[in-house]
């Protein structure tokens, strides 16, 4: 990208600042995050190249890392990596080598998590903490710690300290909220009454050893940093006061260059979701706590929290909140967010939209990719910049304007091919349209808003109102027709299933105000606890039930505490075990049996409506008219999709036209399977 005059209300972002004589171009920060990318504990070809991505970014500082294992005694269970042992050393530097080219510099998170993990994985060690307390997280009870054990994991600390620096680090970050140095700092983890618990002097006796441990042994110019909340009295932990003195006697003793401040806590269920917020919460939620604290250390101070735009970006760095923002989740969305910054393309950056899928994943045990940006984490095979084709230029006709749909679109149009888009609406964004109106969810909207005007930038002709069949698209005389006509709900399949309505029903025409509704819910995702939230708040009396045994099983970590507190407050109640089996007329209101899922008991609710969310079926007429028509058969072939190589048919001389379907067209899913089935297969066309 072009390099232009950034200007003036930036560049409060692109000043420099020098720590431990190292200096940052600018002030903004990718901060350690676990994204499951680890290979047998190390950082191989995937976590290096998603790092460096970032570097060629242009971001300042790309910290990762995240939860690093000190010591044999922690279960990986994020797929963390491994500083235990001199093994990291030789990736390290080949990860330096990478991110250093870029002038950008980095930093490892290293940890101990203590309590914060389980027994029954990885080699089955028993959990160590301060005390024999219940993690409330993990729900692991672990062994309290002997005082060989704490001089062993001091060393340890120490000991991963001098791997990062030998492996050509910039320096490297301690996370103490929640884990194991904050688990002594906190009254609720630690109840020991010997020198290393009972007053904060003891309590923080722990943390300061290992600072000790950790300085003497890395050189004067490394840094070192911590990552702790500026209050965890929310939790039973410390407070704003004695979190500031433990700070403040760090820096007495220049143990630390700088500090990470992040959100209260992060110990609960419930916290984890305030300290790594999504779309329920507003923007940058934590400036002002974070601007005082800062003000009592005297030491740089990083923030991140939801500080998704640059505008928000400069807001945190020009309150004096911070000296360094950190905008880890925006570069997930976009790792080129500061050279479309620097190239007057901020109208381009791909947003974050809080939708929290990343770190969700993580907290189920899978890798972290990004909503609506499928190349992240994918760096080996997937593009984040698409390069024009050097092939023949082909006439494309995408059907369907929904996620999948516009990325297709946008693709092909970078790729330099014609491209007509066929869209049955009045506006672009499919399905997102209507999940956007479903309470808190909201920001959804971002998503489709970011590929609709890089669609249009981009020159894609744009038919609407148009519910495009055959005629219309053979009409076009296409090279390659994508169907990404989505789906549609799912039939209740039961007796008197035609009383039932979608949830797209629900969303359009809400019932009134005072009204009773059975929610239905086999998809146990966002979809039916979210049109819940929605009806509830609202003023409608819901109930959800569900087959499954938890309601809203697939929610993630950061997501179910919002929808179970909003939940609770309006008075919704939960009904898991339970399914649908029959709906009747009873007068003017319906009269639905609901089966228990393992005893086979009936249960009866008479209600006003009930709504069923099941999903989508693909809405395969078009695809069904045209397959016969098409070179291909419309049939994707797999070990070219699985390999992320071109499809054959699109290597030979055109010809009859290719077909291809994309996002909900071929299953129900969601919106990052759509957009990520149209740019592996568009990439190459």
């Amino acid at each position: 990208m072009r390099e232009t005059a950034i200007r003036d209300s930036l560049r409060p972002l692109f000043q420099p600042l020098t720590i431990c004589g190292k200096t940052m171009k600018n002030r903004i920060v990718s901060t350690a995050h676990a994204p499951g990318y680890a290979e047998n504990g190390l950082p191989g070809e995937r976590y290096q190249a998603y790092h460096e991505e970032k570097a060629k970014g242009g971001v300042a500082l790309t910290m990762f890392g995240g939860s690093s294992i000190v010591s044999g005694d922690v279960t990986s269970i994020y797929g963390q990596i491994d500083v235990s042992c001199d093994a990291v050393i030789e990736p390290f530097r080949r990860l330096a080598e990478r991110v250093h080219r870029h002038d950008t510099l980095l930093m490892c998170q290293i940890s101990h998590m203590g309590r914060r993990t389980v027994w029954d994985a990885g080699d089955w060690i028993v959990p160590i903490a301060p005390s024999d307390e219940r993690d409330p997280s993990h729900h692991s009870v672990p062994r309290a710690m002997e005082e060989e054990d704490i001089a062993r994991v001091i060393a340890a600390y120490a000991a991963a300290a001098r791997r990062c620096a030998e492996g050509g680090l910039d320096g490297c970050e301690l996370m103490v909220t929640s884990h194991l140095p904050g688990q002594f700092l906190s009254p609720a983890a630690n109840r020991r009454q010997d020198a290393w618990g009972g007053p904060l002097k003891n309590r923080m006796r722990f943390l300061i050893e290992v600072l000790r441990a950790v300085r003497a042994e890395v050189p004067g110019d490394f840094i070192v940093s911590m990552r702790m909340s500026f209050d965890e009295s929310s939790e039973a932990g410390p407070d704003a006061t004695e979190c500031l003195a433990v700070v403040q006697a760090a820096r007495s003793e220049d143990l630390v260059d700088m500090v990470n401040v992040i959100g209260p806590g992060g110990a609960t269920n419930a916290s984890i979701a305030a300290v790594i917020p999504g779309m329920a919460y507003p923007l940058a939620p934590w400036l002002d706590q974070v601007r005082a604290f800062r003000r009592g250390i005297g030491v740089p101070v990083l923030h991140a929290t939801r500080i998704n735009d640059v505008t928000t970006a400069v807001h945190a760095i020009e309150s004096g909140a911070a000296d360094l923002v950190g905008m880890t989740r925006a570069h997930i969305a976009d790792p080129y967010l500061v050279a479309k910054v620097m190239a007057g393309e901020e109208a381009r950056i791909r947003p974050c939209v809080g939708a929290a899928y990343c770190i969700d994943r993580v907290y189920a045990g899978k890798d972290a990719v990004c909503l609506h940006n499928p190349a992240a984490g994918r760096e080996v095979k997937m593009p984040h910049v698409i390069a024009a084709s050097s092939g023949p230029l082909r006439k494309i006709v995408v059907v369907g304007g929904g996620p999948a749909g516009l990325e297709a679109a946008r693709v092909a149009r970078l790729r330099g091919h014609q491209v007509v888009l066929f869209e049955a609406s009045d506006r672009l964004g499919g399905q997102v349209v209507l999940a956007h109106k479903a309470a808190w969810r909201k920001d959804l909207i971002g998503v489709t808003d970011w590929l609709s005007a890089e669609v249009e930038l981009l020159g894609v002709e744009l038919r609407f109102n148009r519910l495009a069949d055959a005629g219309d698209v053979l009409a076009e005389k296409p090279d390659i027709v994508i169907d990404a006509t989505g789906g549609v709900p799912r039939a209740a399949d039961i007796p008197g299933g035609e009383f039932v309505l979608s949830g797209w029903d629900a969303l359009t025409s809400p019932p009134e105000t005072g009204r009773s509704v059975l929610v239905y819910d086999e998809m146990g995702a966002h979809q039916g606890v979210a049109l819940a939230d929605f009806l509830s708040r609202r003023g409608v009396c819901v109930e959800v039930a569900s087959p499954d045994r938890l309601i809203g099983r697939e929610l993630g970590a950061s997501s179910y505490p919002v929808y179970l507190g909003n939940l609770a407050r309006t008075g919704v109640t939960l009904s898991p075990n339970l399914r649908l089996s029959c709906v009747e007329r009873e007068g003017n209101q319906l009269r639905a049996t609901l089966r228990h899922e393992y005893s086979e008991i009936l249960e009866k609710r008479v209600v006003d409506a009930v709504i069923a969310e099941r999903g989508t079926s693909p809405n395969d007429s078009l695809f069904r008219e045209l397959k016969p028509l098409s070179r291909n058969k419309g049939v994707t072939d797999l070990e070219a999709l699985l390999w992320a190589k071109p499809q054959p048919e699109l290597l030979a001389l055109p010809g009859d036209f290719l077909m291809y379907r994309v996002g909900d067209a071929v299953a129900s899913r969601d919106i990052h399977a759509a957009i990520y089935d149209a740019l592996r297969l568009m990439k190459d066309v």
